[in-house]
């Protein structure tokens, strides 16, 4: 009976923030809340930067050349920080912004 009791069970579910060790878990806790507050940093300032690109097209009728331009214009004081690996990237075609991992 012990045996069946010890046998390969069904494995506790592990995210990819968890280690499914108990005595990890504070750590596991503050890598995912890290991990989020990485996110919503980043999701912030796309959002100022898309703003502000989209007033730039709708004052001069066309996109950014680049995000150097929409700074030298005046509608973004400053990329806002991106957490470390990421970098900004923009599109000049369709004057949209993204964020990536640095490689």
């Amino acid at each position: 009976m012990l045996v069946s009791a010890c046998g390969d069970g069904a494995k506790p579910d592990i995210n990819e923030n968890s280690s499914g060790n108990p005595v990890a878990a504070p750590v596991d806790y503050l890598g995912a809340v890290n991990k989020g507050r990485k996110k919503a940093i980043g999701e912030v300032g796309l959002m100022r930067v898309n703003a502000a690109l989209n007033q730039f097209k709708a004052s001069n009728s066309r996109p950014a050349k680049s995000l150097q331009e929409l700074m030298a214009e005046g509608y973004l004081g400053a990329l806002p920080e991106l957490p470390l690996g990421m970098k900004w990237q923009y599109n000049s075609r369709t004057g949209k912004a993204s964020i990536v991992r640095v490689q």
